[in-house]
């Protein structure tokens, strides 16, 4: 979804976003209030929302959390306070503690989303009102500009389909920022079945060979994880990774820490995610780089064309 403007205005105290889908209203506006939907794309990438309470009523509630990849987690809580279907809607909009009350020493904000109809297809206005120029300043600080602008680029695999958005464009690579790419694919199969073929060794060992003529040699999965290939019977063409997993939450994400046996250098942290809609699963790996220069020189080695080959072999495997 592309993200016309982010514009903060210290006099009025305020920050517009501005976005335009190719998708009528009706379907943006069903995004932006089913939590299911819209913990797909409210927190930006690499710290997914999970909506544990969603009452869209004028005095209602909705609760959410973000988790990052080292499992922090950031909350917050919407009051409800005008609905106006299918046209927008008004929510105070505050931080909060694990047991649900506001935290001190952070702003709550008024928030009103307003959807309308496009030439070509609908757009999205949200205002956020402050009460100070020290919170605008302080959220502002917090990263929120960036971080709405990266959590919108994640619209568009909601508003469509998802076989119309992935089935038969192969494994996707995206630059976010200097460090963070990511990788999306769809595999025809339960999201279970998927999740199983990641962590079984007898699956994994099937399919994560990368290009023809690599077999799997050492094949360990937990909580400490160590794979090791190599081509055809040559030994001296051996290389693997070694990982350790950081957060889990099965059937849909799991995050680890992923370096190459023997190359020095600080590792990646990999933030593995699944999203199932009628039969499919769509599997979307962030990768986080420790800086532009090591994003660039992984990506040249041919990378997404050896993920292509293994996620082939990956439907194969999910489909027997």
């Amino acid at each position: 979804m592309p993200v016309r403007d982010i514009t903060t205005d210290p006099e009025n105290l305020t920050m517009t976003l501005v976005a335009d889908a190719a998708a009528p209203v009706s379907r943006l506006w069903e995004a932006f209030t089913n939590p299911r939907q819209l913990e797909r794309f409210w927190g930006p990438p690499g710290w997914p929302a999970t909506f544990t309470a969603f009452d869209l009523r004028p005095g209602g509630r909705v609760d959410y959390r973000m988790t990052s990849p080292q499992g922090q987690r950031s909350a917050g809580s919407w009051e409800v306070l005008n609905v106006d279907p299918g046209r927008s809607f008004e929510v105070l909009d505050s931080f909060v503690g694990d047991d649900g009350e506001k935290l001190d020493g952070f702003p709550s904000m008024r928030m009103v989303f307003s959807f309308e109809a496009t030439a070509d297809g609908s757009r999205l206005t949200t205002t956020t009102y402050f009460t100070s120029l020290e919170a605008l300043e302080q959220v502002v600080a917090m990263g929120a500009v960036e971080g709405s602008r990266l959590a919108m680029s994640q619209l568009d695999a909601v508003l469509q389909d998802l076989r119309a958005y992935a089935q038969g464009k192969g494994t996707r690579t995206e630059l976010l920022t200097d460090q963070h790419v990511r990788i999306t694919r769809l595999i025809e199969g339960s999201r279970e079945l998927v999740w199983r073929a990641h962590h079984e060794p007898e699956l994994l060992q099937q399919w994560l060979l990368g290009p023809d003529g690599w077999q799997m040699v050492e094949c360990e999965v937990g909580e400490t994880t160590r794979f090791v290939w190599q081509q055809g019977d040559d030994e001296s063409t051996r290389f693997g990774f070694e990982s350790e997993r950081l957060l889990s939450e099965p059937v849909w994400r799991e995050v680890s820490t992923e370096r190459m046996i023997g190359a020095p250098g600080p590792a990646t942290v990999n933030d593995l995610q699944f999203y199932e809609e009628d039969g499919a699963t769509l599997l979307t790996l962030l990768i986080e780089y420790p800086d532009k220069e090591t994003r660039d020189m992984v990506l040249a080695t041919g990378m997404t064309d050896g993920m292509e080959a293994s996620y082939v072999r990956l439907e194969a495997v999910v489909a027997s």
